[in-house]
């Protein structure tokens, strides 16, 4: 990928911001070692066989570079990439003229998976296996079925739920299905101090360690940072250095173990209203007056991660190390 800071890019071709960041070949890319090892196993066996990849699969809290991986697969083998969701896939028909309209050798991305309504999984299966499409014509004794050949294609399929996956669709993932890993702090300064060349900003390396220690070791959250941290620096007239930083971090409500306004919301209500718990996410949900899907994905997984919040069969129990942070953070230090 070009290193050209973006304000020399012409405003047409600043699509995305995200996009812009995200890296264009495996080289670029940080982390997921282990991915990227079965991953180049499998495209270079595929290519020699000259056959496209088999079907992937990645999973893991969100903004760990699911969809960045998919988008280098389809590149790395030269191919074109179509990109849905499992809830955009509304009927039937929808899907049939996704695949019908698939060339030979393109990649097919459904992010969220896990939210395809069962009858249209199944419509997947013969799919993904054997490359055809049966249509059910007309309804009754007149119905009918046809089937329709397909070009040989590879899914990619991205979930933070796996678990929500039916067991046949997940074994008809034969090029494997990957569990993304949180990032190293070194990993994210990495990725921050290329997201900072690409943005045409300096950050210093405490300023970019200051980032990736509150970033809940995810790039997108990263990136995210910078950005915001980049418009203070500008607005203020100051250059990128730890203690801009900090202060553009404060005033996100960011503190100095990642956590954001809403898990601190969280573990104050845990612990307040609950005495540290146990108690169960729809009651903790209604005590936040947030949906529960968003603790679960959003807030749970970095809390757990980092030894505050513990999952139980009975509920959600806060641990120790929440009592001292709560205590210690009322309001965030400067």
């Amino acid at each position: 990928m070009s290193s050209t800071p973006l304000e020399n890019i012409p405003a047409d071709e600043v699509i995305s911001l995200d996009t812009t960041l995200r890296p264009a070949r495996f080289e670029d890319y940080v982390g997921q070692k282990n991915i990227k090892e079965n991953l180049d196993i499998l495209i270079k066996a595929a290519r020699e066989r000259k056959h496209p990849p088999e079907h992937v699969l990645f999973y893991g809290p969100p903004g760990l570079g699911k969809t960045t991986l998919a988008y280098l697969i389809a590149k790395e083998i030269g191919s074109s990439i179509k990109v849905t969701s499992g809830p955009s896939i509304e009927k039937v028909g929808d899907l049939a003229s996704i695949l019908t309209n698939l060339q030979a050798g393109d990649v097919l991305f459904i992010d969220e998976i896990h939210r395809l309504n069962k009858t249209i999984e199944e419509i997947l299966y013969p799919a993904m296996e054997s490359r055809s499409l049966d249509i059910i014509l007309g309804k009754g004794p007149s119905a009918r079925t046809i089937q329709l050949e397909l070009q040989p294609f590879t899914l990619i399929a991205a979930t933070t739920r796996i678990s929500m996956l039916s067991s046949p669709l997940r074994s008809r993932f034969a090029g494997g299905v990957f569990r993304m890993e949180f990032y190293t702090i070194e990993e994210m300064m990495e990725i921050i101090m290329r997201s900072a060349k690409l943005l045409g900003v300096s950050v210093d390396l405490k300023a970019a360690q200051r980032i990736a220690e509150r970033s809940r070791f995810t790039p997108r959250t990263a990136n995210y940072m910078l950005k915001r941290s980049r418009d203070f620096g500008q607005v203020k007239k100051r250059a990128l250095d730890e203690k801009t930083i900090l202060e553009a971090l404060t005033l996100l409500g960011i503190d100095e173990l990642g956590l954001n306004p809403s898990d601190r919301e969280l573990l104050t209500i845990l612990i307040d209203k609950f005495n540290g718990g146990p108690v169960g996410l729809n009651t903790l949900a209604a005590a936040m007056s947030e949906e529960e899907n968003t603790i679960e994905d959003f807030n749970e997984p970095y809390l757990i991660q980092t030894g505050m919040l513990e999952r139980t069969p009975r509920g959600r129990i806060a641990t120790p190390k929440a009592h001292d942070h709560v205590s210690k953070n009322t309001k965030i230090p400067s």
